[in-house]
């Protein structure tokens, strides 16, 4: 994400070829995370104790995965048309980005805690640490969520002035990157689950 973020600053000012050469560096990072989790399911144990359910495990690396994977579809959405005909629009996407990186940036905390979850067997202050970061992770899914109604709001008011290339790709920018906090959101909901479990 950190690459995607590289993209989205200051990106009225990129040429095509700037944002083609950083996307390209995106997807060779998620091809690695590709290979990553592959070697992870392929040397999973089966048999052997797991601090937690083997299915769940899987799933919460299957979503994270739909991040990265995110982030390489926007990526290849910004080199449909170059990206200064969008104008004062990419202000708009940028914000959209950045709030939903709020929400990204949380679930990724909650992932870093999870040796911390499992030393304390799920439970006592670092559960409830937890638990307080997967509440902020939701308000702010639901903020990026109003946000995201609100420029688009704005966007149909002038819509017959703008380009049809302009139209498609900004629409579909919006729902893609508001994906972002709509799938941090669900990965972290997989952790309160567990937790609730235990």
């Amino acid at each position: 994400m950190k690459k995607l973020t590289e993209i989205f600053t200051r990106l009225q000012d990129k040429t095509p070829e700037e944002v083609e050469a950083l996307v390209k560096q995106l997807s060779k990072l998620e091809h690695e995370a590709d290979l990553s989790k592959n070697d992870i399911r392929n040397h999973l144990p089966k048999s052997l104790f797991l601090p937690i359910d083997r299915a769940q495990f899987l799933d919460i690396l299957s979503i994270q995965d739909s991040i990265s994977d995110k982030a390489e579809d926007i990526g290849h959405l910004l080199m449909l048309y170059p990206t200064k005909e969008l104008g004062d629009l990419c202000d708009h996407l940028h914000q959209l980005f950045e709030k939903n990186m709020e929400a990204f940036w949380d679930t990724r905390s909650v992932i870093k805690e999870l040796h911390e979850l499992v030393e304390s067997s799920f439970g006592g202050i670092e559960a409830e640490k937890v638990k307080t970061i997967i509440e902020k992770t939701s308000r702010t899914e639901y903020e990026a969520d109003k946000l995201k109604h609100a420029l688009m709001k704005e966007f149909f008011k002038t819509a017959e002035n703008v380009k049809t290339p302009v139209f498609y790709l900004y629409t579909r920018l919006v729902e893609e990157i508001n994906q972002i906090s709509h799938i941090s959101e669900k990965l972290a909901n997989r952790i309160r689950m567990i937790l609730e479990l235990k």
